[in-house]
C-alpha cells in the first residue's frame, strides 16, 4: 500500500532576479497566518515549506492570488522529484498516486530562463505519453473540480508537482502574458499598459470602463506609448510631457499636448483615466497621484513605481501603505491593486479604481 503523500509546499514563479522579493512577500502571508516555513528558491521560482508537514493548503488560500505582486503563478505542490533519464515517467505518476490528487488538465512549465525554454523539446516529447497513463488511471479525468495538475520542470530531471484551483491562481502558461507589439505604436511601453487593462479589468468590462469618448491624461506621455492604447481606444488624450510626441499620433486628432510638468499639472476638469510611467522616485509618483486621486480628478488610474535594486517588497508595502492611508484620512473609499506584470521591469503597476 502507497502511503498518502500531501502537498506542503508553496511554490510560486516570478520574474528571474526577483526570488528575493517574492520570498519576502510569501514569507509576509506564512508569519501573518502563524505557519512556520523552510524557504527553497531558484531562477524564477521560490517555495516556502511548512516544517510540521501539514498540508500548505489553508495558507495557499489564504494568501490569494490576485492579491500577491511578485507571483506570476501560485500552488499548492509535493516535494521535488528527481527524476531518473531512462524514465522520467514511473516516479511522476506514483507521486501522483500517493497524493491521491485528480485534475481535469496538466500543464507543463519552467522557469522564465534560457535553461527553462531549452527543456520545451523534452516536455513536448513526454506531454502525450504521461497524458494517456494518467487517464488510465483516472487521475486526469473530465470532472475534478476544474483542478489543474501543474509540473514545473526546473532541469531535464528535476520537476515539482504543484496543483492550482480555479479562482486562486494565473490562467496564462508560467503566468506570463504574452502580446504583440504593435508595429504602428510608438515604443515598447505600450505594452505595459496593454497588459495592464487586461490584468486589471475583466475584459467584459472593457467596452464600458475603457470606451470611446471618454477623457484621460497621460503623465510622462512622450514618445507616446501610454497614449496609443488611449487613443486606440477612442479616447481624447491630455498628453503632458515636454519631450516630442510620436508626428503619426499627432495627426489622430485626438491629443492635446501640453509641454508641461506632470508633477504640477492639473486637468481643466475630472477625467476618466490617469495613466503615469514617470521614470522617478516612487515615493514623489506616489505623492503626484495622491493629490490626484484626493482630490477626485480621475475615476481611474493606473501608474507604474521604479523600484529600487534591493529590498523592493518594502519599498511597494510602504508605498501601498501610504496610499491607503491616504486615501482614507481623505474620505475617498477606492479599489487599489499591485502586480509586477510580465513586461514591467525594475517597476511595479498600480491600479486603482474610485468607488462611485
Amino acid at each position: 500500500m502507497v502511503s498518502e503523500t500531501v502537498p506542503t509546499s508553496w511554490l510560486v514563479y516570478c520574474r528571474p532576479g526577483f526570488e528575493n522579493d517574492a520570498l519576502a512577500e510569501m514569507q509576509h502571508h506564512a508569519k501573518r497566518h502563524d505557519v512556520p516555513c523552510e524557504p527553497a528558491y531558484g531562477e524564477g521560482w521560490v517555495s516556502l515549506t511548512r516544517r510540521d508537514d501539514e498540508p500548505v493548503n489553508d495558507l495557499h488560500r489564504q494568501a490569494a492570488f490576485n492579491k500577491l505582486i511578485f507571483a506570476r503563478q501560485s500552488l499548492a505542490a509535493l516535494p521535488a522529484l528527481i527524476l531518473s533519464r531512462d524514465d522520467r515517467l514511473t516516479a511522476i505518476l506514483e507521486q501522483i498516486k500517493a497524493s491521491r490528487w485528480s485534475f481535469e488538465e496538466i500543464w507543463h512549465e519552467m522557469p522564465d530562463t534560457n535553461d527553462g525554454k531549452a527543456l520545451t523539446g523534452l516536455i513536448k516529447a513526454l506531454t502525450k505519453p504521461l497524458q494517456s497513463m494518467l487517464k488510465k488511471r483516472g487521475a486526469l479525468r473530465g470532472k475534478a473540480g476544474a483542478r489543474r495538475l501543474h509540473i514545473f520542470w526546473t532541469d531535464g530531471d528535476r520537476v515539482q508537482l504543484g496543483m492550482s484551483f480555479p479562482g486562486n491562481r494565473s490562467e496564462l502558461l508560467n503566468g506570463i502574458r504574452r502580446l504583440r507589439f504593435p508595429s504602428r505604436a510608438p515604443s515598447r511601453s505600450t505594452l505595459k499598459l496593454e497588459e495592464a487593462w487586461h490584468e486589471f479589468i475583466p475584459r467584459e468590462e472593457w467596452d464600458e470602463r475603457l470606451s470611446a469618448h471618454m477623457q484621460a491624461a497621460d503623465l510622462g506621455a512622450a514618445p507616446g506609448g501610454w497614449t496609443w492604447q488611449l487613443v486606440q481606444r477612442g479616447m481624447y488624450v491630455y498628453a503632458i510631457d515636454n519631450g516630442p510626441m510620436d508626428k503619426q499620433l499627432m495627426l489622430t486628432g485626438q491629443i492635446d499636448h501640453l509641454k508641461e510638468d506632470g508633477f504640477t499639472w492639473e486637468p481643466p476638469q475630472r477625467l476618466d483615466w490617469l495613466v503615469c510611467d514617470i521614470v522617478d522616485k516612487p515615493i514623489r509618483v506616489l505623492a503626484m497621484v495622491e493629490r490626484w486621486l484626493t482630490r477626485k480628478w480621475c475615476r481611474e488610474a493606473i501608474f507604474n513605481l521604479k523600484l529600487p535594486m534591493k529590498k523592493r517588497w518594502d519599498e511597494v508595502t510602504r508605498c501601498l501603505t501610504s496610499l491607503e492611508d491616504t486615501l482614507e484620512n481623505a474620505g475617498v473609499r477606492a479599489k487599489i491593486t499591485c502586480r509586477h506584470l510580465y513586461h514591467d521591469r525594475e517597476e511595479v503597476t498600480v491600479h486603482v479604481r474610485l468607488a462611485h
